[in-house]
């Protein structure tokens, strides 16, 4: 039987230890100059090395050959989660205070250590707090909150850190390279991300692998995983994030991921990652709420009753309007600018006597036709801009450019005088996206396109409106355009996502 290549390369001395120098540092100092503790507390997540280091300082202390296969009488490994009660560490206890049989100090691995019931804890407590000289207790834990802080503070800690993407690539390189693994760098990168930061988890999928034959693609390692491509990911992402698709083609490409054998939550986790990534690299081309609040439905997709359905409501929903709007023909417009009535006919006038004056003629032809009064432009920097006119700039934003629309509206508009408009955010982040020269000039060109005239835009920041954000950030209501103007209704999204479903009933919320 083969052995498992998560066991062949696992670090036999702690100079090989990957992506822990932090500690192994620490420690080699530490053996080198005599310096050994009485009780260590290693913790970190999963398959980082806990065990292994623990296992290579028990030997190094001892100063014994460490394999891998092979035990020692005086290096006493226990599972917590199996040896858990108060009468094995009694057992432990009573055991302790034997001397060693042939190395110089008896080291007890105890993993899992949280696992511990509370009477075993009390009474581990007593045995730390007194230990022998020749005892040495090295406890492994993933989850150190459930400690004792009575247990912690009798402890050397060391906090084991997730492997780097970068460091877990390199090594699985390594391991591929010794065992003949044909491992495209597309796929060891997709291994060490599933990986999480632990080798033992990315070791074995790679082992996996392998054992297909042939080469290792990132398609391979996806059809492994039963996780959808990164190509239909993006695809996805595209018809929210700029509304390049209407829904129904949504709905269609879920329904064709579903039908490739994909399940909701797969799709829901790689969502999610790739919105994680586009805002930590700032690259993020929809409203930080917008993309907040998807995140938040995708991590309920798991544990809803139906994540399927669920999955497709929540990105339905996530649409643009504009987008939805979009995809239907638009009515016919009237023209807004009125047509010119037709000229009364005039009516056959007496031919005029000797006696009318020219003077008199041409004062009953202004009489007939009144002058029209000169249209006068308001001068610039003197718009009539409030917060009604202000919701109609929203309004134009929101049919040109969604994005900005969601981050104007978190704002809190003032006008402290003609031609000036202040935009107060809550948060720096969106003060800093919105005073960008050209957003700042799209939401001047919309106040324009209401008021006719331009504005001074000023952006500051108040913490103080962090506790009204739901207050600013609640929608506004559309203003209906003049009657002679109104477009055809755009439609309820929710009504849209009826149709494509077969009608299903609508309820309120």
């Amino acid at each position: 039987m083969g052995q498992a290549l998560y066991r062949k390369y696992r670090s036999k001395s702690l100079g090989e230890i990957v992506g822990q120098e932090h500690i192994t540092t620490t420690l080699e100092h530490a053996l080198k100059s005599g310096k050994i503790s009485h009780a260590y507390l290693f913790t970190g997540p999963r398959g980082v090395g806990k065990t292994s280091i623990a296992r290579i300082l028990a030997h190094e202390i001892n100063q014994l050959p460490y394999e891998d296969d092979q035990s020692h009488i005086d290096i006493i490994e226990i599972d917590a989660a199996s040896n858990n009660g108060v009468e094995d560490v009694r057992d432990l206890r009573e055991k302790v205070y034997v001397a060693p049989a042939l190395a110089k100090y008896k080291v007890y691995i105890i993993d899992e250590v949280h696992m511990l019931s509370k009477p075993a804890f009390n009474a581990l407590l007593k045995t730390l707090e007194e230990p022998p000289a020749h005892a040495v207790f090295i406890l492994a834990t993933t989850e150190m909150h459930k400690l004792p802080a009575t247990i912690v503070s009798r402890t050397q800690r060391f906090v084991f850190r997730p492997i780097e993407a970068d460091k877990a690539v390199a090594h699985l390189r390594e391991i591929a390279t010794a065992e003949k693994i044909d491992a495209s760098d597309e796929a060891l990168r997709l291994i060490a991300s599933h990986g999480g930061g632990s080798f033992r988890d990315s070791i074995s999928l790679l082992d996996q692998a392998g054992s297909r034959g042939g080469s290792v693609d990132a398609e391979a390692i996806e059809n492994l995983l039963g996780i959808p491509s990164e190509t239909a990911i993006t695809t996805l992402l595209t018809a929210l994030q700029t509304g390049s698709s209407d829904i129904s083609g949504t709905a269609k490409q879920l329904a064709a991921m579903y039908e490739q054998g994909y399940q909701a939550s797969a799709i829901a986790k790689r969502l999610s990652a790739q919105i994680r990534q586009q805002i930590i690299e700032q690259t993020l081309p929809i409203a930080l709420p917008v993309a907040t609040d998807l995140l938040t439905k995708l991590l309920e997709v798991p544990i809803a009753h139906d994540p399927e359905r669920y999955l497709e409501i929540i990105l339905l929903a996530a649409i643009p309007v504009s987008a939805v709007t979009a995809a239907k023909p638009a009515a016919p417009q009237p023209d807004p600018t009125p047509a010119a009535a037709p000229k009364p006919k005039a009516a056959a006038k007496p031919a005029a006597s000797s006696a009318d004056t020219p003077a008199k003629t041409k004062a009953a032809e202004s009489a007939a036709t009144p002058e029209k009064p000169a249209a006068k432009k308001p001068a610039a920097g003197t718009a009539a801009l409030d917060a009604a006119s202000w919701q109609a700039v929203l309004n134009q934003l929101k049919s040109r450019h969604n994005t900005l629309y969601g981050l104007a509206r978190m704002a809190q508009p003032t006008f402290p005088a003609p031609g000036q408009l202040e935009l107060t955010f809550a948060f720096a982040f969106h003060q800093k996206r919105l005073a960008d020269a050209k957003n700042r000039q799209l939401v001047i060109d919309a106040v324009v396109a209401v008021t006719g005239q331009p504005v001074e835009i000023i952006c500051s920041v108040d913490p103080s409106l962090k506790s009204r954000a739901p207050e600013i950030n609640e929608p506004l209501p559309d203003l209906a355009p003049p009657a002679e103007q109104s477009p055809a209704p755009a439609g309820n999204p929710l009504e849209n996502i009826s149709n494509i479903f077969g009608g299903a009933e609508l309820l309120d919320s």
